[in-house]
């Protein structure tokens, strides 16, 4: 998987960058955060799951006698999942149809013009976007390509989900160069349908031996699928409602992820959009550049290490000030023109 994302146009490890006053204030040992405010181009981790979904796809097709006069990739998005798709279904030559929900910022919707994309808004929320792009992607020479799992469509998922992978193998890397080769102690993920968070848990938990990390997700409050299937042990949907976290505000965990997250997951908790502003400004005043969705991680563990009985889950998480914490932070500032506004 390394290999194939290497070889790409703009390929490059995003920065792991230690953050000494955060592991201060946290009371932890060090903390790093994964960058991914430029990931192949665009300000989002997306396109390594795009990438990898699309070049199986396109070479099965080959395979299988379809690939003459190329094909339409449908997908819905609340943004950043769009762009990487249209992104490479230009440098594929390809076509894209991306359907976007209410809520998506007018800027972002103009990113994803931008790269040649068919745009179709959509009156209601993700969930129904994602309705509608399943249906538009019956018609000929069009294949979903979308990034959440239901019954009966799970395989273009899962390669989204491997092409995730990359990631944890950087930072496998860079934790190793320095000098943390035993692995991070704790993991904060931010979770939308959860295929992040299900190529974390299959990362972290598919080791045959060694240092296991506490995973932690984070969802925002206003969308929190993940966490309420948690609680009633059954994956769920919720209604979600208005968050500037666009990119989580998802209502439905993916089918494929759910397994891995009920097993996976240590804790799970959900943020306010205040939470995630604070500490957007927080990374932003310490050089990483990180939009809401991104910022959710290190929001969430401060939620989780704060208030009543802060220290049992913080015993509960394994955490002491020894410990080492990264934080995933998913997108930039310029993935969500929402958390650049009112500066």
């Amino acid at each position: 998987m390394r290999d194939f994302h290497a070889a790409l146009p703009d390929y490059a490890a995003t920065p792991l960058t230690e953050l000494p006053s955060l592991a201060s204030e946290l009371g932890v040992g060090r903390v790093f955060v994964k960058d991914e405010s430029c990931r192949l181009g665009l300000p989002a981790f997306k396109a390594l799951g795009a990438s990898w979904a699309v070049r199986r796809l396109l070479d099965e097709r080959a395979a299988d006698g379809e690939g003459a006069g190329g094909v339409t990739l449908v997908t819905a998005t609340d943004g950043n999942h769009g762009r990487a798709v249209a992104r490479v279904a230009r440098l594929l030559g390809q076509r894209a149809h991306v359907f976007v929900p209410r809520g998506v910022h007018p800027r972002a919707v103009s990113a994803i013009v931008a790269e040649g994309a068919r745009i179709t808004e959509v009156e209601g929320p993700y969930d129904d976007a994602v309705h509608d792009a399943a249906e538009a992607a019956g018609g000929p020479d069009a294949v979903l390509v979308q990034d959440t799992a239901w019954p009966g469509y799970e395989r273009i998922p899962g390669w989204i989900v491997e092409g995730y992978s990359t990631l944890c193998a950087e930072i496998d890397e860079q934790l190793t160069a320095q000098g943390v080769a035993a692995g991070p102690d704790l993991v904060a993920v931010p979770v939308g349908v959860g295929s992040l968070a299900q190529a974390v848990v299959t990362h972290y938990r598919s080791r045959p031996s060694g240092h296991a990390p506490a995973l932690l997700s984070v969802e925002p409050q206003a969308a929190a699928c993940v966490l309420e299937s948690l609680t009633r042990g059954e994956l769920v949907s919720v209604a979600t409602g208005d968050t500037t976290m666009a990119g989580l505000n998802c209502g439905t965990p993916s089918s494929i992820a759910w397994p891995h997250l009920l097993g996976g997951l240590d804790a799970a908790v959900a943020v306010p959009d205040s939470a995630a502003a604070r500490a957007a400004a927080r990374l932003a005043a310490l050089g990483v550049s990180s939009g809401p969705c991104g910022a959710a991680a290190l929001a969430g563990l401060e939620a989780a290490l704060a208030g009543e009985d802060a220290d049992g889950r913080r015993a509960a998480l394994g955490l002491d000030p020894g410990s080492t914490v990264v934080l995933l932070s998913t997108e930039g500032t310029d993935a969500n023109p929402r958390s650049t506004e009112g500066r």
